[in-house]
């Protein structure tokens, strides 16, 4: 029974340390530090307040390995403590081939982000 319990146990750390992510609020931090905390840690929830003050968050990722099969890093920007519009990637899903314009559109590669 022990052994079982103990088994369970390990999944159940495994499982929610995987799951774990990071939360930062953008404008509490430079361009440069939102850029070391996406590398660091690969994919983080950014926060910031929008035009009309509504509060957004996205997730955003250091490149496309940390998005979904179906899925690539589009460039976007956050605004942070020292610029307007700090350059990340969030994870969006790829258009379909009809909803690209060229080959060279962003998503329409299958080349996209690091």
């Amino acid at each position: 029974m022990r052994p079982i319990l103990l088994s369970v146990s390990l999944s159940l750390l495994l499982v929610t340390q995987a799951h774990a992510i990071s939360r930062y609020q953008s404008k509490s931090m430079t361009c440069d530090q939102v850029h070391s905390a996406i590398e660091r840690e690969g994919a983080v929830i950014l926060r910031y307040s929008g035009r009309s003050g509504v509060p957004l968050y996205d997730r955003y990722v250091s490149s496309r390995r940390f998005c979904s099969p179906g899925e690539f890093a589009k460039s976007g920007t956050v605004p942070t403590s020292d610029q307007a519009s700090c350059p990340v990637r969030s994870c969006e899903d790829i258009p379909p081939p009809d909803d690209c314009d060229s080959f060279v559109a962003e998503g329409c590669t299958g080349m996209d982000g690091p």
